[in-house]
C-alpha cells in the first residue's frame, strides 16, 4: 500500500449521515456533538422530546425525531424521514438503553421486558431498518451500545447485563453476515460513564468503592466514549467488525 492510500489521522465525517439514538441526553448527546463537530449530518432521536432541542443547538443541518426504539412503526417513520431529508443513512449508532436495579430473585417481569424490548430489541429494530439500503450501496457502518455488564455480573443488573450480552452476541451475527457485503458492525463496552444518569446510580460511598476497582481509579467521560465510537465508523476501522471495544480502565481484567 503507498502512502497516499492510507487515510488520514483524525476522522472527517463531512458529507456523512449518523443516525445517533438514545441522543437527548449522555453518551449520545455526547455522540452526537462529536460527529456534528467533524462534518457530519446527525440525526438524533430519542422518546425524550428534548432531542429537538439538542438538535437544533448543533444547528439547522441535524434533525431531531421523537421516537420509541420498541415501536416498529415509529421506527420505519423515521428511517424514512431521515432519508428523505438526508439522502441516506451512512452511520447508525445505537445507543438507547435502560437498566433499572433489583435483586435477581424479586426482579419485576414487566422490568426485564421493558429492560430486553429498549436496549436489545430496539437496537435489532433499528439496526434492521437501516440495513437494507447501506447493503444496497455496500457501504455502512453500525456501532451498538453494549456494556461491561456484557462480560461481567453486577449486581442487581441481571436484566441490563442479559441485554448487554445479547447486544454482543447481536453484533456478531450482524458483522459475520453483513461484513461481507460491505457494511461493518462493532460494540462499544463502557465502564460507568459520568452522565446524569451514570452519577446518580454510582453516587457516594457506592461510587467510591467503584471507581477504586479501576486500574484507572475513575469513570469514563462522555467524550471518551463517543471518541471511540467516531473511531469504529471511520475509514481508519474499515477493517474492525465484529469487535467489541471495552472502554473500562482495565476493571474487566483487574
Amino acid at each position: 500500500m503507498s502512502d497516499a492510500a492510507i487515510p488520514a489521522y483524525g476522522p472527517d465525517f463531512a458529507g456523512k449521515t449518523v443516525l445517533v439514538t438514545g441522543a437527548a441526553t449522555g453518551i449520545g448527546k455526547a455522540t452526537a456533538e462529536a460527529f456534528a463537530q467533524t462534518g457530519a449530518r446527525v440525526a438524533l432521536a430519542d422518546r425524550d422530546p428534548r432531542v429537538a432541542d439538542v438538535a437544533a443547538a448543533l444547528g439547522p443541518r441535524h434533525a431531531g425525531h421523537v421516537v420509541d426504539v420498541t415501536d416498529e412503526a415509529g421506527i420505519g417513520r423515521m428511517v424514512e424521514a431521515v432519508t428523505a431529508d438526508f439522502g441516506r443513512i451512512d452511520i447508525l449508532v445505537n445507543n438507547a438503553g435502560v437498566g433499572p436495579l433489583a435483586p435477581a430473585e424479586s426482579y419485576p417481569t414487566a422490568e426485564w421486558d421493558r429492560t430486553l424490548a429498549i436496549n436489545l430489541k430496539g437496537a435489532f429494530l433499528v439496526a434492521r431498518a437501516v440495513a437494507p439500503d447501506m447493503l444496497a450501496r455496500k457501504s455502512g457502518r453500525i456501532i451498538n451500545m453494549a456494556s461491561q455488564a456484557s462480560l461481567i455480573g453486577i449486581q442487581g443488573h441481571i436484566a441490563y447485563c442479559a441485554s448487554k450480552a445479547g447486544i454482543v452476541g447481536m453484533t456478531n451475527c450482524m458483522a459475520l453476515e453483513w461484513g461481507p457485503r460491505g457494511v461493518t458492525v462493532n460494540a462499544v463496552s463502557p465502564t460507568v460513564v459520568e452522565t446524569e444518569l451514570g452519577l446518580t446510580g454510582w453516587a457516594g460511598e457506592k461510587g467510591d468503592r467503584a471507581r477504586a476497582a479501576i486500574p484507572t481509579r475513575r469513570f469514563a467521560k462522555p467524550w471518551e466514549v463517543a471518541a471511540c465510537i467516531l473511531y469504529l465508523a471511520s475509514d481508519a476501522a474499515a477493517m474492525v467488525n465484529g469487535a467489541n471495544l471495552v472502554i473500562d480502565g482495565g476493571y474487566t481484567i483487574a
